[in-house]
């Protein structure tokens, strides 16, 4: 199976039909048919490492001052208590290859948040394939996540899609709420067109450890 990032944006996807929701459509249709999905939502952002492991996970509508026509939106995938569990065996590895210790809990009360479901009722809109949701872990650097992420990639030959979910620009202190037409701010085109360059060349290095390479200060901002 791929792994696939998806950039999300507005919630209001969800719920409409533009060139971006038509291409996660197409990708769900150009793969083979996942066994199960497990996604990372830049939504789920905690002190420490958990996997939802309930058999049925409630739609979360964690967002505000959107159309009613949103949050009615019920995105009703079951979960895998099975998969939370292969990722939990994998995930704690990591003590065991020398890095620092990392406890996986198996959760039982986040659920589907918008970075998935947003998405996923455009990829696989009969929501029948089992999906779970992996935390990003707030304590922990860059290159951590970086090696985590490495841990997954048995799932990928057990028919596990794995994608994650976020934005490349998520800057909403700066946004300009409609006081003018849309247009973006040079500094953001600035840094996609660096991570574009970076992500193509096969570089990880400077995204991964921007505070040594120069694009910390395009990264912060791009993030604030």
């Amino acid at each position: 199976m791929p792994a696939i990032f998806f950039g999300h944006g507005n919630p209001m996807n969800a719920v409409s039909r533009n060139s971006y929701t038509e291409c996660w459509a197409a990708i769900g249709n150009a793969i083979p048919r996942p066994k199960a999905i497990l996604c990372v939502s830049a939504h789920w952002y905690l002190p420490g490492a958990a996997v939802t492991a309930m058999e049925r996970p409630r739609t979360i509508h964690d967002f505000g001052g959107f159309p009613s026509e949103l949050y009615e939106v019920e995105y009703s995938a079951p979960g895998s208590p099975e998969l939370a569990s292969r990722v939990k065996q994998l995930l704690e590895r990591v003590a065991r290859s020398g890095e620092p210790h990392i406890t996986v809990d198996l959760d039982q009360s986040w659920g589907l948040d918008h970075g998935t479901w947003s998405v996923l009722c455009h990829v696989f809109p009969q929501a029948d394939i089992p999906v779970v949701q992996l935390s990003i872990d707030e304590t922990r650097p860059p290159e951590f996540h970086y090696e985590l992420a490495k841990l997954l990639g048995p799932l990928r030959d057990e028919g596990v899609l794995v994608i994650g979910s976020g934005n490349i620009i998520h800057n909403l202190h700066t946004y300009a709420w409609g006081k003018h037409e849309v247009q973006p701010f040079r500094w953001a085109l600035r840094f996609e067109k660096l991570a574009r360059e970076l992500l193509l060349k096969g570089d990880d290095a400077p995204l991964v450890s921007y505070e040594s390479f120069g694009t910390r200060r395009a990264a912060v901002r791009a993030h604030t």
